[in-house]
């Protein structure tokens, strides 16, 4: 499956939130990750963010992709990172 992650949380989280997403996704754009999972990482992923955030708080999103034949990605701008760009 293919899962963008955007999320919005408190300053004092968005380190945490960060560093954990990047963990399992990349890294495209501010507080915005995407990737390809298995559905026991994205389990995984879910459970970690959760103990970071304040649910009164902070909104983490997550756009479930289960088949990539379906999606297609169009951009505007400058795209600052890709899954799979290599440096």
């Amino acid at each position: 499956m293919y899962v963008i992650m955007a999320y919005d949380v408190n300053v004092e989280r968005v380190v945490k939130v960060l560093h954990t997403g990047r963990r399992y996704l990349t890294w495209v754009q501010n507080s915005v990750l995407e990737g390809e999972l298995t559905p026991a990482l994205f389990e995984r992923l879910k459970a970690d963010i959760a103990k970071i955030i304040d649910p009164n708080q902070d909104a983490v999103r997550f756009y479930v992709i289960k088949r990539t034949a379906c999606f297609e990605k169009e951009f505007l701008g400058h795209s600052k990172n890709e899954p799979g760009q290599i440096l």
